[in-house]
């Protein structure tokens, strides 16, 4: 079990996991500061630490600033403040002192609880952390309650971060985040920390392209397999905000939480609210270490069914857009199933007045031209060819051009006196109205249910615009939150009532990828942009915190329908198997070589899909070597490892160079599984892999490595 041990007479409490603590120490003047975040401590090394001489107060410097836990605005204390509100009086000072403490036991691990309440206003703050078995990561949220009588007014919550993580003295600090855009998400970006506050954050009501809510900092000198890294990520699918910040006293700390300024929300008498988890991790071993600590934390303690396998999916989107009837997608269907694919998803098109982009979204009804029987026929075929079946939605969503907009036209977000921006011809409905998200379930419940649906591919297009809601009273603001909660509930209550669905997070590709969305999901769309080249970058940055079993690949046509490249077929299928491997192509358009090709990585595929997506994923080249891409996975009892090479140029006739491989055991011997040659451990560990790659440009491999019997 997780170890939370405490020194009442001093203060003092040391979280520990199985490689790492996290020192919390109540000082004298009532502030909880984090003393220590890093190698793992006794409780009596942990207080050690209260010897140290500690900083004095220089002119206009507070030394608490940069070493706060629970950082509220106050006093002398002018760095970032993780807690702030306004009291109804106008008092924005908060004076939190000790109210006592708890600790939880659950299933898996235990909670700290710490309580806290203001001098004199009625709020109240607790402060939870919760330590799972067998993981680093720590939990993190915060409640905060309006204690007072119903005579006492609002107060308003300016800024709830779940997290403040204080981070030790490094000397330097380097910030490694996701950058993106569409069709160019998750791209890893690192950069020294500069001082001041550095704010990565969305303000569109998802997740968002832009950014993804995670960070980690190192001292500048770690790398894939060295050194220590501290990480944090918010588990939230709205908007949000991560403040990392670096003070000229040297000290840095990283905050995380919901919204964005200038949202804020009302607590009445006897509301409380709960933030979302921020959830933190100290690690050893360079970012590899870390994303595999992440990795395991998703699989183990994040996903709804971790230890399924993800089946091949096949998407009928680019073969037909919106030229959709139940004809052209029983062939496609059975041409998919002759590739091995055991998910057939039918896209966009089926619903309603969809013949194009501009009419239809919120009307989940078959057209009944394209689909006269419903779509019960389709179903059925796809299930006699031993595939599941699933369907594209967007239910967030509504077309002007719509039996529900028509009806209900009070039901998006809008401003009166204001336009209603348009973008894709749609507009979001407010889903933190309790009769929107009513209908919705409903609506969702009835398709499953009528339509023997086994996955939902459900996609969010478009950001918040006129982000109001007329008639919510005083508190408009609350949609921001209460859309979010909303959607996860409408996940959680459709999940429970038919335990067999499956579902895709979709937003324009990767535009809502977090932890708060995999706990309700399967897999991620990734990104719209499937060009194999580009997915090499996207891929290696999604990796940093996210599981290959999350991250939905395909495989589609050449030339690329977004960027143009053309890329060799084997090239596509293997940079695709470093996730959840499906295929998007037309497949009226490819060959009888090209489909017999493709069924054989189908197959292929499948033999490591095991190791791909529930095995530690090992990054073998540095990001910068454009032209060599390797990734390694490996079984959790180490009997098996697989290796997928990807180079996109070799330059003046030079072979390629060897690839050391790692976590195999060294006395061991590894059999190719293709070739039938024998490896020894020792000589894989230190002088590599072999590549046998051609020399054209777009050169690829799977290896599929097992080891001997002793």
């Amino acid at each position: 079990m997780p170890n939370i041990a405490h020194d009442p007479e001093h203060r003092l409490w040391v979280l520990s996991g199985p490689g790492s603590s996290y020192v919390l120490h109540l000082d004298d003047g009532h502030r909880l500061r984090g003393l220590h975040w890093g190698a793992r401590l006794t409780l009596g090394q942990a207080l050690s630490l209260l010897d140290r001489p500690q900083p004095g107060r220089r002119s206009f410097e507070d030394p608490a600033d940069g070493t706060l836990d629970l950082d509220t605005a106050g006093a002398m204390r002018y760095a970032h403040a993780g807690v702030q509100v306004r009291f109804p009086d106008g008092v924005r000072d908060l004076e939190p002192h000790p109210a006592g403490e708890e600790v939880l036991h659950h299933e898996d691990g235990t909670e700290l609880v710490l309580r806290f309440a203001d001098r004199h206003y009625p709020l109240t703050l607790e402060s939870h952390y919760r330590l799972r078995t067998g993981t680093d990561v720590i939990e993190r949220h915060l409640v905060l309650r309006h204690t007072g009588a119903p005579t006492d007014g609002t107060i308003t919550i300016v800024r709830a971060d779940s997290a403040t993580w204080v981070l030790p003295r490094l000397g330097e600090y380097r910030l490694s985040q996701a950058r993106g855009q569409w069709c160019a998400e998750t791209q890893l970006n690192r950069t020294p920390l500069p001082y001041g506050e550095t704010v990565l954050t969305s303000r569109r009501g998802t997740t968002g392209h832009q950014a993804n809510p995670w960070a980690m900092i190192d001292d500048g000198g770690a790398d894939e397999v060295h050194g220590s890294v501290w990480s944090c990520a918010l588990a939230w699918s709205g908007s949000w905000r991560l403040t990392a910040q670096r003070l000229p006293t040297e000290r840095a700390t990283l905050s995380a939480g919901f919204g964005h300024d200038p949202i804020t929300w009302e607590l009445a008498p006897g509301e409380e609210l709960a933030t979302p988890v921020c959830a933190g991790a100290y690690t050893e071993g360079g970012f590899g270490a870390a994303s595999r600590l992440w990795h395991r934390h998703v699989l183990d303690h994040v996903l709804p069914y971790p230890e399924e396998l993800r089946p091949v999916l096949y998407n009928s989107w680019e073969a037909t857009e919106f030229d959709i009837d139940v004809r052209g997608q029983i062939e496609l269907a059975e041409k998919a199933a002759a590739l091995g694919a055991e998910l057939f998803v039918m896209d966009d098109g089926w619903f309603g007045a969809r013949t194009h982009d501009a009419a239809g979204l919120g009307d989940w009804t078959p057209n009944p031209d394209r689909f006269p029987d419903g779509l019960t026929p389709l179903i059925d075929r796809v299930h006699d060819l031993g595939m599941q079946f699933g369907l594209w939605v967007e239910p967030e969503m509504v077309n002007p051009d719509s039996d529900l907009y028509r009806a209900h036209p009070d039901w998006v977000l809008h401003h009166p006196h204001r336009r209603r921006t348009e973008h894709r011809n749609q507009l979001v409905l407010n889903l933190a109205r309790p009769d929107v998200a009513a209908w919705l379930h409903g609506r969702l419940d009835e398709l499953v249910s009528k339509n023997a649906v086994d996955f939902l591919k459900w996609d969010m297009n478009r950001p918040f615009t006129e982000a109001g809601w007329p008639d919510a009273g005083s508190d408009p603001d609350r949609l921001w939150i209460d859309h979010v909660r909303n959607l996860y509930a409408l996940l959680d209550r459709l999940r429970a009532d038919h335990p067999g669905l499956r579902i895709e997070t979709c937003s324009s590709g990767g535009g809502r990828l977090d932890l708060g969305i995999l706990a309700r999901t399967d897999q991620v769309w990734t990104s719209d942009n499937t060009d194999a080249l580009d997915r090499v970058e996207i891929q290696h940055g999604f990796s940093q915190l996210y599981p290959a079993r999350v991250m939905g690949a395909w495989v589609t046509d050449s030339p690329n329908p977004y960027t143009g490249r053309r890329v060799p077929l084997d090239f596509r299928f293997h940079a695709a198997m470093n996730g959840v491997l499906g295929v998007g192509g037309d497949l009226n358009r490819w060959s009888e070589a090209e489909l017999g090709r493709a069924a054989e990585h189908v197959t292929a595929y499948k033999g490591v899909r095991h190791l791909v997506q529930l095995g530690e994923q090992h990054r073998l080249r540095h990001r910068d070597d454009r032209d060599l891409n390797a990734v390694q996975y490996v079984a959790p009892d180490g009997r098996e490892t697989a290796v997928i090479a990807l180079r996109t140029a070799r330059h003046f006739g030079h072979h390629d160079p060897a690839l050391p491989l790692r976590a195999l055991e060294p006395a061991a011997r590894y059999r190719d599984s293709v070739t039938g040659v024998v490896h020894h451990g020792a000589i894989l560990l230190t002088h590599g892999l072999q590549l046998d790659l051609a020399a054209d440009d777009y050169a690829s491999a799977l290896v599929h490595l097992i080891r001997e019997p002793a």
